[in-house]
């Protein structure tokens, strides 16, 4: 049994890791309110963006004049997987679902032939993806200094990737990220971005017709690399606000947590301070017997 002093050290112990949880928590919570709103405003814009690609790409079909970044290179031997993370962790299952996901990808990729290489986005993907795909890796981005999501970022992003995707480094791109749903929910998503493909509604003809100047192949040609960047920037803000809704969300469970550990130690304190008191007693009732 531990002894008071041991006890009430752990206690001390335990309610200053309760201070820092709850700080962090309250923190995450003011950083989530700006990332969900950029998070949301974003995602008309996108979606109204890909629908009109979608459009063109409908219009343009399987033309030979089709953009690469369109019809693609004719194979998918080789897939670049661009897995995006946070470069911090105590954020819940955020980062580890996200890698999970892509080292499900990356592994049936393999199991079928195909050459797999990796960027990352964060360290934290790094770190966990670097034991079993180590030499897969091509490149890493570093986000430790960027303190908000902008536009600018995704677009470096983007150029890397476009000119490995011009050099013909690979056939196919995927971007692996969590989109962001509510506080306690956060959807790890994979998204193939290279060649272009648009699902659903992004990809049916208005009723309305158009007539474009110039030509959709030349439109395209412009539009689609600023698609690119478009989907990789709303992803980051994605990440961003999933990163902080999972850590309000682990912070809060961490201090609870150490509330009903501080309770029960309190409660073992109580109890061990009472045998230390009644065994005093019992030595002092028998002494004053004895004489």
């Amino acid at each position: 049994m531990p002894n008071l002093k041991d006890l009430k050290t752990r206690i001390e112990s335990v309610k200053s890791t309760r201070k820092i949880t709850k700080a962090m928590q309250m923190v995450a919570a003011a950083k989530l309110r700006r990332a969900q709103d950029a998070a949301e405003a974003s995602r008309p814009y996108a979606e109204r963006f890909n629908a009109v690609l979608g459009a063109l790409a409908a219009a343009v079909g399987g033309s030979d004049s089709a953009p690469k970044l369109l019809s693609g290179t004719g194979s998918d031997k080789v897939q670049l997987l661009v897995v995006m993370t946070a470069e911090r962790g105590l954020c819940g299952g955020f980062n580890t679902n996200i890698s999970k996901l892509a080292r499900t990808h990356a592994q049936k990729l393999k199991s079928e032939g195909k050459t797999v290489k990796i960027l990352t986005v964060g360290k934290k993907g790094r770190d966990a993806l670097r034991r079993d795909f180590g030499s897969d890796f091509i490149g890493h981005v570093d986000l430790t200094e960027m303190k908000n999501v902008t536009y600018a970022d995704a677009q470096g992003i983007a150029i890397d990737i476009l000119k490995r995707f011009d050099d013909e480094e690979f056939d196919v791109a995927t971007i692996f990220y969590a989109k962001f749903q509510n506080v306690v929910s956060q959807i790890p998503t994979a998204q193939q971005i290279i060649p272009a493909k648009f699902e659903g509604d992004e990809a049916d003809l208005s009723s309305t017709l158009y007539d474009y100047e110039p030509s959709e192949e030349e439109i395209l040609a412009d539009l689609l690399p600023r698609g690119v960047a478009t989907q990789i920037f709303a992803a980051l803000l994605e990440n961003a606000a999933s990163e902080q809704g999972a850590r309000m969300s682990a912070m809060d469970n961490a201090t609870r947590n150490a509330g009903d550990m501080i309770d029960n130690l309190t409660i073992e304190f109580n109890r061990t301070r009472q045998a230390v008191i009644t065994n005093e007693l019992i030595e002092i009732i028998s002494g004053a017997e004895a004489l």
